[in-house]
């Protein structure tokens, strides 16, 4: 297949005539409006000035490290330790360690769900039978329409998209995969001879098309909109507010709630999928909802699965700034500017660790493809701090002898990793993590 690049991806979005408001004049103004809100959030956190981000370009005087013998000594925070002190030693002591992991990301990194969040209706706006591939299926586009009787002047609606197989004799698992909401007829696997879509309805998969954008805008202008600016009734965020990744992990949430009562979905059998920036978010989901079977998390990269005390690639100055904040709570903006990366109280580690002891995939692209910016290696440690969580429950979290070359698959666990031969994308990685996923399903 064809590697498409996210950026080949995002042109096509971009470019569409149907997509005619994301034109240049529109994307300044929505630069302009995050800017002004970010800069209202470091206002509120007294803050004058931040530290500048490493640049992703390689051939820029400032660009991220990219060289492992400069990589400089790191210490982590401790991930079966208690705040006090003391060492986490079975699953009972781990789940109260959980408790004081969550309050760090939810008060300095990704911010608190509100206490009342608007319900959401289900409504099933078209259904059709089609075939995929030599594959019968029903396919039902949807929509989650949320209560805004409190606050009338925002509507938030979540756009989902579910495919069953239509001869499927049980209820069947399904994959919920964070999308991007490409252009009428742009098929990004148009050149694909298997895609994953078939994959997926040869083992009586089921796959939905979750688009996170539809409920929750990619950036500071809307944080006045969509579900954060409706229960804010259109109000700036708190410094602790949640952040748009954990507001998409709502959506995915809701959406589970749907397949829960849907007759021919298995919702104890649902993963979740999603890459680069909805990599971040499916990681997130994982991490606060444990009704979720499985995690397929691709190219998450800083703010996700990489180690974010490792000086390479992409940096926490980069994710603070006026174009990632809205990603993460206000409070994560101080961390590039009075604080360092050094005083988080948390890490990657301590994120992928809250899935446990459910089956995490952390897929990568060839470094020499997809760049130095995602940092693999940075996300194969995060794995590999993680897997102590899942050995308290007596099973192997990571396994392998070392950070593994392209191709090798690390798959002796529970979390596993593999580096595919493709830039940024799963493709790839899609048949290693469904035969990696399906001896979890309990499928009849």
């Amino acid at each position: 297949m064809k590697q498409l690049s996210l950026i080949t991806m995002l042109f096509f979005v971009l470019s569409s005539p149907s997509n005619a408001q994301f034109s240049r004049q529109n994307m300044d103004s929505i630069h302009r409006l995050s800017a002004a809100d970010h800069k209202l959030m470091m206002d509120k956190l007294d803050i004058e000035s931040l530290r500048a981000g490493p640049s992703g370009d390689p051939n820029d005087p400032s660009a991220a490290n990219s060289d492992e013998s400069k990589v400089l000594p790191y210490e982590l925070p401790g991930l079966l330790r208690f705040n006090k002190g003391s060492m986490v030693s079975s699953v009972s002591q781990w789940e109260k360690r959980r408790l004081e992991i969550f309050e760090d990301f939810d008060a300095e990194v990704y911010g608190r769900f509100p206490k009342e969040i608007p319900g959401v209706h289900w409504r099933l706006i078209a259904e059709r039978d089609s075939v995929i591939g030599t594959y019968p299926v029903v396919i039902q586009k949807l929509s989650g329409v949320v209560d805004n009787r409190n606050y009338p002047a925002i509507e938030v609606k979540i756009t989902m998209t579910l495919t069953l197989p239509k001869e499927a004799p049980n209820k069947v698992p399904v994959i919920l995969k964070f999308d991007w909401n490409f252009p009428a007829g742009f098929n990004p696997n148009a050149e694909d001879e298997n895609p994953w879509q078939q994959q997926l309805l040869a083992e009586n998969f089921g796959y939905a098309s979750l688009i996170p954008t539809s409920y929750q805008a990619d950036n500071g202008a809307g944080l006045r909109e969509g579900i954060i600016g409706l229960v804010n009734k259109g109000e700036p965020r708190k410094l602790d507010d949640w952040g748009t990744l954990k507001a998409w992990a709502w959506g995915a949430s809701r959406a589970l709630d749907y397949f829960e009562t849907h007759p021919k979905v298995n919702a104890k059998n649902v993963a979740i999928e999603g890459l680069s920036r909805y990599g971040k978010a499916a990681m997130v989901t994982m991490a606060y909802d444990q009704r979720f079977a499985a995690g397929f998390i691709g190219s998450a990269g800083a703010g996700g699965t990489k180690i974010l005390r490792r000086n390479f690639g992409e940096q926490v100055e980069n994710l603070a700034s006026s174009f990632e904040y809205h990603w993460f709570a206000p409070n994560f903006i101080k961390y590039a500017g009075p604080l360092t990366v050094g005083d988080l109280p948390v890490d990657a580690h301590h994120l992928i660790a809250l899935a446990a002891p459910r089956p995490v995939f952390v897929s990568a692209g060839n470094p020499s493809v997809e760049g130095s910016w995602i940092d693999a290696k940075g996300m194969f440690l995060g794995a590999q701090y993680a897997s102590p969580a899942y050995e308290l429950y007596g099973g192997n979290g990571l396994t392998g002898l070392g950070y593994p070359g392209v191709g090798e698959f690390l798959s002796g666990g529970k979390l596993v990793f593999r580096i595919h031969e493709g830039g940024h994308t799963v493709v790839p990685n899609w048949p290693y993590f469904i035969s990696f996923v399906k001896q979890y399903f309990n499928t009849p």
